[in-house]
């Protein structure tokens, strides 16, 4: 039994902390089935992180930080996209230089702002986003394994945490089954042939970029608000990155990038739950555990996982034809 209220309290913190992940990866599936590389994800969130929490904190209202979040996370998107669509820049060199703007700027706006070494203060009461409880949540709690799963494992997570899981069948749905989602893909395989059929490529990778900014400007300000109590410098500790992996892990499909987001999720609860660990006299210390994450990353993609093939017009500026 002790086991089960472990593995209940594990997988809790795998679907919190895989929650900004799976925001970000779904972020970066419109971005590149369009046919631009989003490296940005990791700027975009952290921008989204700071101007959520400072919104918060300073109306106390959350769901002012989080519209302030995705407006911020929508002009860094704004910026990627007019560099790499209107002006056919490089998307990669872009992408790095919003991740180089976001670690700075959050920084220097929060110390000029707060005055408190480029953090926000915490946030308590309505600046943060409340665990929703289910009905009958705490009658059920002590039912043997039905209980725990649905009052701990299913219930008591923020609003955002539903959005994020729900935002995968939606994403599938808009992706797979709607013109707009089919059209979407043709761009980021053919762009010539969604040209000839009189539909704008740049209108379709514009939205493409927004839908991505978003989606970034969700996970950042769950970071803060929902994850946390606050901004803190550098918050997003290589999540952009992490979801970037899962989405090239999960072949650009939704329900892939669900379970690749989950799997970097538990690896991250695992390192928190179970520090230095004993295997039969020797200890692994508990900076080897924090670093499984990005050691997966490294190995997913140095191509252990068969050849993810991306979109054929991904990276390409598209030049249309005289």
């Amino acid at each position: 039994m002790e086991f089960f209220v472990t593995l209940i309290q594990v997988l809790d913190s795998t679907i919190r902390l895989a929650t900004p992940l799976l925001l970000a990866c779904l972020a970066g599936l419109y971005s590149e089935r369009a046919g631009i590389f989003d490296i940005g994800l990791e700027g975009k969130m952290l921008m989204a992180a700071f101007f959520s929490a400072a919104v918060a904190a300073v109306t106390g209202s959350v769901w002012l930080g989080l519209l302030a979040g995705i407006g911020s996370s929508l002009i860094l998107s704004a910026l990627h996209g007019v560099a790499s669509i209107t002006f056919r820049g490089n998307q990669l060199i872009s992408g790095v230089a919003i991740n180089f703007l976001s670690s700075g700027l959050t920084v220097l706006i929060a110390q000029s702002w707060f005055k408190q070494g480029g953090r926000t203060p915490s946030l308590f009461g309505g600046g943060r986003f409340e665990p929703i409880e289910f009905p009958f949540a705490e009658a059920l709690s002590g039912v043997p394994i039905i209980g725990p799963i649905y009052s701990e494992l299913l219930s008591g997570h923020s609003i955002l945490v539903y959005v994020a899981f729900l935002m995968v069948p939606l994403t599938w749905w808009i992706l797979f089954r709607t013109r707009f989602g089919l059209r979407l893909r043709a761009v980021g395989e053919n762009p010539a042939a969604v040209d000839t059929a009189g539909v704008s490529v740049v209108g379709l990778r514009f939205a493409a970029v927004a839908i991505c900014g978003v989606l970034c400007g969700i996970a950042g300000a769950y970071l803060a608000t929902a994850l946390q109590a606050g901004f803190v410098k550098e918050m997003t500790a290589g999540r952009g990155f992490i979801a970037l992996a899962a989405l090239i892990f999960a072949k650009w499909r939704p329900w892939h990038a669900m379970w690749a987001c989950l799997l970097f999720g538990l690896l991250q609860a695992i390192a928190l739950r179970f520090q230095n660990i004993d295997l039969g006299g020797v200890v692994i210390p508990v900076q080897v555990m924090d670093a499984l994450p990005y050691i997966l990353t490294v190995v997913i993609l140095a191509g252990f996982v068969g050849k993810a093939i991306p979109p054929r017009a991904g990276g390409e500026p598209y030049v249309k034809e005289r």
